[in-house]
């Protein structure tokens, strides 16, 4: 079924029912077979008035589709559906350039970053990996590495959504509200390829945040055991993003999630330092001190972790808003390793703390941005129309790159 609709000439009143009319028709076109397509068309755009793409899924994506046409809807554009080419099965050899991101045009302006084959290949591989539909996932992402922070996740927000049986490599648990705006957990694992793995998959479902909450090694000798750390920058030695992100791109987290963590850790008096985190892929750094202490002095860091700089890394990659929320577990440095009892008693004062926080704040962004944490600093020359998000509406409809 093909259907448009010119905002330019819609009521206000009438905006909404006709995006929910357009989106009914993109999920008509998947449940056909078919990659619905969209067409926007700018009048206001000089270089670049007419934009369309195909997508999988689209109910996977809804809340944001709906939320990014009705920018555009009150800007004023001309938007359009119809069925788009038949759905590639997954096992078709032509999957592969289909999904490979080097072949991106920096030239030209994409509807939306990623191809629908690969937003297919993603879903299917998120359901792998975390036992859970992609419709299930949540606008705010939490990811840990503990077992004890999902347990305190559930008992602070009852009636979670999560794997039907054992066995998940990576858990995912949704607190799940209207226009998934609630709150989704998932167990990542240890390390860096993980960290990639997941966030590859969740960036094509847009989320509005995406925080890691874990353990770190304290670098300082004025940090104590449970104090925290909130990553302003990092250095990357991870080693899995390096050909896909040169490490002579600056990484930083997200400033407006900064400033509410530490409005939140203020409030709540609790000790705390912002700097910089170095995500290394070798758990036993320790072991090789002789080789880390140069790096991490003119580093400047803070902290020792394993996923946090790979996490912040994917976000800027694929526009996403991120932010890093560590407490010191260990100060190898300073003769306290990580030792098995002492960790113990660590994690359990800790974890629900750690959790709580974390909650708190994605709340507050709920509360302050439903349309988008600001990500200015995220867009590039190639940026796509449905990229990130602006928390000023009229802006953000016709200056999503007004070009």
């Amino acid at each position: 079924m093909s259907l448009s609709a010119d905002f330019s000439v819609i009521p206000e009143s009438q905006r909404a029912p006709e995006v929910e009319l357009l989106c009914d028709a993109m999920e008509a076109a998947g449940q056909d077979g078919r990659y619905p397509q969209l067409t926007v068309e700018r009048p206001w755009s000089v270089h670049n008035p007419v934009l369309e793409g195909e997508f999988a899924a689209p109910g996977a994506i809804r809340w944001y589709l709906e939320r990014e046409l009705a920018k555009l809807a009150a800007a004023g554009a001309r938007i359009s559906v119809s069925p788009g080419r038949k759905a590639l099965d997954l096992r078709d050899p032509a999957l592969g350039p289909a999904i490979d991101e080097t072949r991106w045009d920096l030239r030209r302006k994409k509807l939306f970053l990623f191809t629908p084959e690969r937003m297919a290949l993603s879903i299917d591989r998120l359901q792998h990996y975390t036992g859970t539909a992609a419709e299930l996932f949540q606008r705010y992402v939490l990811l840990t590495n503990y077992d004890w922070h999902v347990a305190e996740f559930r008992a602070a927000l009852p009636g979670c959504v999560g794997p039907g049986s054992e066995g998940c490599q990576m858990p995912a648990w949704h607190h799940v509200l209207p226009g998934r705006a609630g709150l989704t957990m998932v167990n990542i694992g240890v390390g860096t390829s993980n960290a990639k793995t997941i966030t590859d998959h969740l960036a094509v479902l847009r989320p509005d945040l995406v925080m890691m909450i874990g353990h770190c090694a304290g670098l300082r000798n004025h940090q104590e055991i449970g104090d925290l750390v909130l990553a302003t920058s990092f250095v990357r030695d991870d080693r899995v993003l390096d050909e896909m992100l040169p490490l002579s791109v600056p990484v930083v987290s997200n400033h407006t999630l900064n400033t509410l963590l530490l409005a939140e850790l203020t409030a709540r008096g609790l000790r705390s330092r912002m700097g910089i985190v170095f995500t290394t892929a070798n758990r036993n750094w320790e072991l090789h001190l002789a080789m880390m202490e140069e790096r991490l002095r003119v580093s400047r860091a803070l902290a020792v972790d394993m996923e946090s700089a790979t996490v912040a890394a994917n976000g800027f990659r694929y526009r996403i808003p991120t932010a890093t929320l560590l407490a010191v577990s260990d100060k190898p440095l300073h003769a306290r390793p990580k030792l098995s009892a002492d960790a113990q008693s660590f994690y359990t004062a800790s974890r629900r703390q750690h959790v709580e926080i974390a909650i708190s704040v994605a709340g507050k962004v709920r509360q302050l941005y439903p349309g988008g944490l600001p990500t200015t600093d995220l867009r590039s020359p190639d940026e796509p129309l449905l990229g990130t998000g602006d928390p000023a509406p009229a802006e953000a409809g016709v200056g999503m790159e007004r070009t």
